[in-house]
């Protein structure tokens, strides 16, 4: 005798006898035991299924790690291939921590170093407006054109003699600088003999 159950473990509706004498019971009996060799062959394509997607996981894996490159298909060398890259990833990303605490030290220093320059700033400015007050308060007459006395200069005229190409107005009595060097005059002007 076998018996046909039907896909349905928890509950059997139609259990069929095959033989000389059938028999059909129908609605919800007892939870029917099923044949030992048919739980087998779930388990064994629950384990298939199990694989397959263990498998999918392992070619998607390959793909993401290595994208340019063909899907591998040996366990092994996928795994070798994520344990390289996963530390290769925190090795990078230990580093980079590193360079954000130095970059965040920096801007602090930058950040004290403005403020200290800021102050300076405005320490200047006081100095300058105290200076500029200073000056003003003393009167000093500006430098450079002497006025002569004319009066003066009027009656030596008369007494002096007159240069046709020299007129009446007072040359500058000092010399640019360039014309009292000295140190080029044997090249410029050689000495007569």
């Amino acid at each position: 005798m076998a018996f046909d159950v039907s896909d349905d473990v928890t509950y059997c509706s139609v259990i069929t006898l095959q033989g000389n004498d059938s028999a059909e019971r129908e609605g919800p009996s007892k939870r029917g035991r099923s044949n030992p060799y048919v739980r087998m062959g779930a388990k064994a394509s629950r384990e298939r299924m199990r694989r397959e997607k263990l498998n999918d996981r392992f070619l998607e894996l390959s793909a993401v790690l290595e994208p340019e490159n063909p899907v591998k298909t040996e366990k092994l060398a996928i795994l070798v291939d994520a344990i390289r890259s996963l530390k290769q990833l925190k090795a990078e990303s230990h580093k980079y921590v590193e360079m954000n605490t130095k970059l965040s030290e920096e801007i602090k220093n930058l950040k004290a170093e403005k403020i200290e320059l800021r102050e300076e700033k405005l320490t200047l400015k006081a100095d300058k407006e105290r200076i500029e007050q200073h000056l003003k308060s003393m009167f000093v007459p500006p430098t450079g054109f002497m006025p002569g006395n004319s009066a003066v200069f009027q009656v030596e005229a008369k007494k002096m003699q007159m240069i046709p190409s020299y007129g009446f107005v007072p040359m500058w009595h000092y010399l640019p600088p360039l014309t009292q060097d000295t140190s080029q005059d044997h090249q410029l002007r050689p000495p007569a003999a």
